[in-house]
């Protein structure tokens, strides 16, 4: 975008909802977010992390480039739409290698994981305060989104070098 600050697709997915384990989650028709892992130029295993704007939901917690999902979108594609809005991300320089459920029962969020041969250029919009490639083990020591919390164990061990104890 020549304006720096990618613009907001409304989806028909847009909206709140109850999954079967009682929680409030954002997407009539699930979630789904990237996952991007790297190398940085000291030779360590990174992803790319977005401090959400404070007006979101969880704001002020680091999480991944992500949102609702249309009812006709697959996973992959609401990930790459989110990602290239919310962090001006050049998705045609990913290679996705696993799609992660995190299933609520109704209601899912899913996991793009994905590489990229070197850190990519992001620009963060107005749903993100910074976009970081952070190193994989320093990933837990930033105030998480709880969801991706929740999740991270997990991604952690898909990741390449991601996990020093296997998950």
């Amino acid at each position: 975008m020549s304006d720096g600050e990618p613009s907001k697709t409304h989806t028909d997915g847009d909206g709140w909802t109850h999954c079967q384990l009682g929680h409030r989650h954002w997407g009539i028709f699930g979630a789904a977010g990237l996952l991007v892992c790297s190398v940085d130029e000291e030779g360590r295993a990174c992803v790319l992390l977005q401090h959400r704007s404070d007006f979101s939901h969880h704001g002020g917690t680091w999480g991944i480039p992500g949102g609702a999902r249309g009812q006709r979108e697959d996973a992959q594609t609401a990930a790459f739409r989110e990602a290239v809005e919310e962090a001006d991300l050049p998705v045609e320089h990913v290679r996705v290698r696993y799609v992660h459920v995190d299933d609520h029962g109704g209601w899912s969020y899913q996991t793009v994981i994905a590489d990229a041969a070197a850190p990519l250029p992001t620009t963060p919009n107005a749903e993100s305060v910074a976009l970081v490639w952070q190193p994989v083990p320093d990933v837990d020591q930033l105030p998480l989104h709880p969801g991706f919390a929740h999740s991270w164990p997990t991604l952690r061990g898909l990741l390449p070098g991601g996990s020093e104890d296997p998950v």
